[in-house]
């Protein structure tokens, strides 16, 4: 670990929760909606770090641009709003994680892509809200990751350099973020990864197996 690191940040889904079950079983509902059978957990999974736009496409073949896909996006928005706490969880091993960066006092806090008004319910819903030192949503700033305004702006909150911070995250975009940010980036193999190159292949500074490994990295087992 660079020993400048001051903070920890955490992309939120496929990293610090596993909210898979509840965005799966939401666009299965649409899909139940319209007469069609729901899809296999394991084909939906790995988009799920694409929000309504991967989902809608891999359940419905549908594009932004498609005629058709900004009702299946507010439908199925409106459900997963209504069921995002139903199963999503903290990911069980990064409890201890989180529970050791406290005990050091070293602050950890979250950038989604996910929009405020669901990223903040879960956030609180799962207990974390008044653990995190920062939470920075989707519309928290003008821009989306893999732009570097959200991690900076996480860093700001915190009132620590960018460059003492390192950020981790499940998809490739994160790595872009946090290289963009100057932020040592870090890969989680955990997490679901999405449909494009190998994790291998991003770039970051380490792949993580486990979210005990960052403390390992972190030189805090």
């Amino acid at each position: 670990m660079p020993s400048s690191i001051r903070a920890v940040l955490f992309d939120l889904d496929g990293t610090l929760i596993d909210s898979a079950p509840d965005l799966a079983g939401s666009i299965n509902a649409v899909r139940a909606n319209r007469g069609h059978q729901p899809l296999p957990y394991e084909q939906l999974r790995p988009m799920v770090g694409t929000g309504a736009r991967g989902m809608i496409g891999v359940a419905f073949g549908l594009t932004p641009a498609d005629s058709g896909f900004d009702a299946l996006r507010d439908e199925f928005l409106a459900i997963y709003e209504r069921d995002m706490l139903l199963n999503t969880r903290v990911f069980e091993a990064m409890q201890p994680v989180l529970s050791r960066l406290e005990s050091r006092s070293m602050p950890w806090g979250v950038v989604t892509n996910k929009a405020t008004n669901l990223a903040a319910p879960i956030v609180h819903g799962l207990g974390l809200g008044h653990r995190a030192g920062t939470v920075v949503c989707g519309d928290t700033t003008p821009h989306l990751k893999p732009h570097p305004a959200p991690l900076f702006e996480a860093a700001r909150q915190l009132g620590i350099p960018a460059s003492a911070c390192v950020y981790i995250g499940d998809d490739e975009r994160d790595v872009v973020a946090a290289r963009a940010a100057g932020m040592p980036a870090l890969a989680a193999a955990w997490g679901y990864l999405g449909a494009g190159p190998p994790i291998e292949a991003w770039g970051a500074d380490a792949v993580l197996a486990s979210p005990g490994d960052l403390l390992h990295w972190l030189d805090l087992p």
